[in-house]
């Protein structure tokens, strides 16, 4: 009722002649109208200014640049790179796993996950020629109790008790090429630079008294067994199937060979015998062929592996660690299986995380003197499981950091071992 009336009252106002308005201009309701008028003006100008700030800011936000969708920080290892362009294995418009579904076409592929892909299953696709250099520092620390005598009234032992203990650390400088062939074919040579320190320590109680005694042995950086490799991607990633690459790697015996060194006994301890050198390779032909399978579930990876280690049998000059005694012969080693399995995150783009498990076990080694039979090295088969955990840090486009600790669990394992390598990619 207050607008009508002072909207009539607009409408009056603006149809009065001058005359009229100086005759009206001592009406009291008049005033009161005019000061309507003048606050409803008021109210119009702030509505319009409001109207101003307010169209400004739609403005401001049609202009901002739309927020792109949040990006996958994952990509199946399969993806390959064609032509300069990412091509996916799976078939187009599959609604898998994210993994198999292509990134927009100006993404690049997490970096996280085809570095732990290159981990897993040995096939450095990153780019066509890469070089590593990796430290690995491995600790053993073994004790064994040696009872030499006899049990009188099935309670009391009549003899020597020898404590044998052998701490050993191992630092071994692995440098390796590869060259990568179509994405399909990879080739690979591994040059080992091995330094190695014993302690040997045994602790006894026999006639003469308690005795103990320790001796260290060191060997000089040097290089160990020389091994070249070679890879064929025979399976792309898809929807059901994994990928797989077959390996082949061959060792040759470069190093230092264990035959022939021989034992020298403490003057103090006749119970402790150590080396006069240290082995740096095996000092035998050993073939491995092996198969590697990496399957993706966003946002895990799976892997797995399994080799076969085949030793060749070798001549020697001399197989005895007795001093002034030389005896030629024939060394077999135990063949070997090797098996592993695990699961990697993608972090982020950077950064991913790897468990796993590894065994190795292997068969008695033998040895035949020259016109002698063969037989068994005693203590010579093993079973050296180890659980592992890795990481790979993506530090430029070229430069990955992979650590990796890995933890002994059988007695035949290393109380652990630590590595650190550096992948770069031309």
């Amino acid at each position: 009722m207050h607008r009508s009336l002072t909207f009539r009252a607009i409408v009056c106002l603006s149809s009065l002649t001058p005359a009229t308005l100086l005759y009206a201009a001592a009406d009291p309701q008049v005033e009161v109208l005019k000061q309507e008028l003048m606050e409803l003006k008021q109210r119009y100008e702030a509505q319009q200014n409001a109207l101003m700030v307010l169209e400004q800011r739609v403005r401001q936000v049609e202009a901002a640049p739309q927020a792109p969708p949040p990006r996958r920080l994952t990509k199946s290892p399969a993806e390959t790179v064609k032509g300069g362009q990412t091509v996916a294995s799976g078939a187009p418009g599959t609604t898998g796993s994210s993994y198999g579904q292509s990134l927009k076409d100006d993404s690049e592929p997490a970096q996280s996950v085809s570095n732990l892909y290159d981990e897993a299953s040995g096939f450095f696709g990153g780019g066509r020629f890469s070089v590593e250099t990796g430290l690995t520092y491995t600790h053993y620390d073994t004790r064994a109790l040696v009872l030499n005598g006899f049990l009188a009234l099935d309670s009391i032992f009549l003899g020597n008790i020898n404590l044998d203990r052998i701490k050993a650390d191992n630092w071994t400088l692995d440098l390796t090429a590869r060259y990568n062939l179509d994405q399909r074919w990879q080739f690979d040579i591994n040059v080992p630079v091995v330094y190695r320190e014993s302690t040997y320590s045994s602790g006894g109680a026999g006639g003469a008294g308690p005795v103990t005694s320790d001796a260290t042995v060191r060997r000089d950086p040097t290089i160990g067994d020389v091994n070249v490799g070679v890879a064929y991607k025979f399976l792309d990633e898809s929807e059901n199937l994994p990928d797989a690459v077959v390996t082949l790697r061959v060792k040759a015996p470069t190093g230092k060979d264990p035959y022939g060194i021989k034992l020298v006994n403490d003057p103090t301890n006749d119970n402790l015998s150590v080396p006069e050198s240290l082995p740096t390779g095996n000092g035998i032909w050993a073939i491995t062929p092996g198969i590697s399978l990496v399957k993706t579930f966003d946002p895990a990876v799976l892997f797995g592996s399994l080799s076969y280690t085949y030793n060749m049998q070798d001549s020697f000059s001399d197989i005895s660690p007795t001093i002034n005694t030389k005896v030629p012969g024939d060394v077999k080693l135990g063949d070997s299986w090797q098996i592993g399995a695990g699961i990697a995150f993608a972090l982020n783009e950077k950064m991913s995380m790897s468990f796993s498990f590894s065994d190795q076990f292997a068969s008695k080694s033998k040895i035949k003197p020259d016109g002698g039979s063969w037989q068994s090295v005693p203590s010579s088969d093993y079973n050296a499981a180890n659980f592992n955990i890795g990481m790979t840090l993506a530090a430029t486009d070229n430069l990955t950091i992979v650590p990796n600790l890995s933890i002994g669990l059988t007695d035949d394992s290393p109380d652990f071992s630590f590595s650190l390598k550096f992948p770069y990619y031309f």
